[in-house]
């Protein structure tokens, strides 16, 4: 297999389980160069300006968002950084969600997470859980310095990691003239409570300096993470690890406190 794209870990609770990322899928896109007819010579992409057909050199170009037609305000390397978010290694859990809920449209990239050194037990336990609830965990991970929603799920034997689509991200069906779907019942899963962090921050960031007229902006301090809900599948972990040390005691003795510590009692 190739190399891990990524490594870190998975993370819900107090659960923190070592994985490294690897490609799940083989096919690469064809990729083509534009050539010059008589001798195959490749064409290069020129910086040319649209007001005065004028190639611009690297060291004069800038980035620039539109917010007006034909109006633009200028993003200097500060204000992309103000925005970027933490790159934790973290693959965050956010919900556990029933896997039949989920529409298939919002999946698009798969990846394996293989365990880490000291990883495999919580692992196996997290693939078990979610194979035998059918849920899926919805997380938020940065890779690349680029924030993604994605689902862990178990398929054949391993977990996978599957970027998502925000709920932003897919156009609007009721704009076609298509039949009226029917009325289902109501979901527990609602896709539009994942916002994308890092593009709502940028959008922010450029309302500030339009407002500004473009002038440098003070930096605000970043807002803390709030905690993840996964109360009901820690259970099952913390179960399922106390049933496999019961299982596996012969003599009280045999039993470490470390690894198993005593129930407090009520």
């Amino acid at each position: 297999m190739a190399r891990a794209i990524w490594k870190g870990s998975i993370s819900f609770g107090l659960v923190n389980i070592p994985i490294a990322l690897y490609p799940a899928t083989r096919r690469e896109e064809l990729r083509f160069r534009l050539l010059r007819k008589s001798d195959l010579s490749p064409v290069n992409y020129k910086r040319v300006a649209e007001k005065d057909g004028k190639e611009v050199p690297w060291d004069q170009i800038v980035k620039g968002y539109e917010y007006e037609k034909g109006k633009y305000i200028v993003l200097k390397d500060e204000d992309f950084q103000r925005v970027d978010l933490e790159a934790t290694q973290t693959v965050d859990i956010q919900d556990f969600v029933d896997q039949e809920e989920i529409d298939p449209m919002f999946f698009y990239k798969p990846y394996y997470l293989e365990p880490q050194k000291g990883g495999d037990k919580a692992y196996a336990l997290l693939r078990d859980a979610l194979k035998d609830t059918n849920k899926v965990g919805v997380a938020k991970v940065v890779i690349k310095t680029r924030q993604y929603l994605a689902g862990v799920k178990p398929e054949d034997g391993a977990l996978v990691l599957e970027l998502m689509h925000f709920a932003d991200d897919l156009a609007d069906p009721e704009k076609l003239h298509v039949p009226k779907k029917m009325e289902v019942g109501k979901r527990e899963w609602n896709p539009e409570k994942y916002k994308d962090d890092y593009r709502e921050a940028l959008m922010e960031v450029i309302e500030e300096k339009v407002e500004a007229g473009g002038k440098e902006i003070e930096e605000k301090p970043r807002k803390a993470p709030k905690p993840t809900k996964v109360i009901d599948l820690v259970s099952v972990l913390q179960k399922s690890l106390e049933e496999t040390g019961a299982k596996k005691k012969t003599t009280p003795k045999s039993r470490s406190k470390k690894a198993y510590p005593a129930k407090k009692a009520a």
